[in-house]
Formats: C-alpha cells, sequence, structure tokens
C-alpha cells in the first residue's frame, strides 16, 4: 500500500496544478494527432509507420510514444496518475530532443530559415514534467482524492 500512496502522494499546491494543466492542454492535441489523426495528423496506423519504417524505431517504443502522449495529456488534465503520466511525456520529450531536434539548435524555425525545429518548445515540456514527477498532481487533482482514501483506509483498524 506505501507505495500507491507514493505514486498518488502530492499536496494542495497551486504550482503543480498548473504545470500538469498546462502540459496535458499542450500535448493532447499533439498525442491526438498521433492516435486519432485529428489537427492535420496521420492517425495510429500512419504515425506508427513512419515511427517504424523512418525513423526505424522499434514498435514497441513508437506504441508507447503514442501512447504517452495521448494517454499522458488525457491523465493530466483532471490529475489522474499524474506522475506516470508526467513520466511518459517527459521520456517522449528527452527522446525527442536527443533523435531529432538538437541537431537543429536551440530555437524553433519560427522564420523558416532552418533545416527542421529547435529543441525549446521540447524542454520546456520537459519542465513542467519535471515539476509534476518532483510534487505530483497538486491541488484539484483526482490523484489528491485517491490519496486520501488510501491513506484513511490504511488509518483504520
Amino acid at each position: 500500500m506505501k507505495a500507491l500512496q507514493l505514486l498518488f502522494k502530492t499536496n494542495n499546491s497551486t504550482a503543480p496544478l498548473i504545470a500538469r494543466l498546462m502540459l496535458g492542454i499542450v500535448m493532447f492535441p499533439h498525442g491526438a494527432q498521433k492516435m486519432l489523426g485529428w489537427f492535420g495528423g496521420y492517425g495510429f496506423t500512419g504515425t506508427m509507420n513512419f515511427f517504424t519504417g523512418t525513423m526505424h524505431i522499434p514498435a514497441a517504443f513508437a506504441f508507447l510514444a503514442i501512447l504517452a502522449e495521448f494517454a499522458g495529456s488525457l491523465g493530466l488534465i483532471p490529475g489522474v496518475f499524474s506522475r506516470v503520466a508526467a513520466f511518459g511525456i517527459a521520456s517522449v520529450m528527452t527522446v525527442a530532443i536527443l533523435t531529432s531536434h538538437a541537431a537543429n539548435g536551440f530555437f524553433m524555425n519560427w522564420y523558416g530559415n532552418q533545416k527542421g525545429e529547435g529543441f525549446e518548445y521540447h524542454l520546456l515540456a520537459l519542465g513542467l514534467a519535471l515539476i509534476v514527477l518532483v510534487h505530483g498532481g497538486g491541488k484539484a487533482s483526482l490523484d489528491s482524492v485517491i490519496q486520501r482514501k488510501l491513506t484513511a483506509s490504511d488509518a483504520q483498524p
């Protein structure tokens, strides 16, 4: 039971709430592009084909990346399994920086004058994810409700 309590542990602070909501809201369209084909994305099959065929990512890792962005964003918004969701998104952002964006420099391609996008966006997302990893879901999260129930059940004889 202690491991579950640690997973859901959070406080009533506003800072992790803001980090959790912003990360979830910003990541949702990216996850929906990959999973559902919304917002001009290629959907699950197209994204899997790109990840496995073009980028040569093993299918299991490609699937986990899509799942982390889509399900992770959906978990962050209400604050359920916040640390798991943040870890998944942090992993995807780290891999994206190292494999695709570091070679393009720091800045995003605002003016269309570089080969690809830099990693500043990914670094910001990684920072928000780290706040949630360290502090949990914060105020108004379902994690805090689950934590209270777990703590109450442990206190009963």
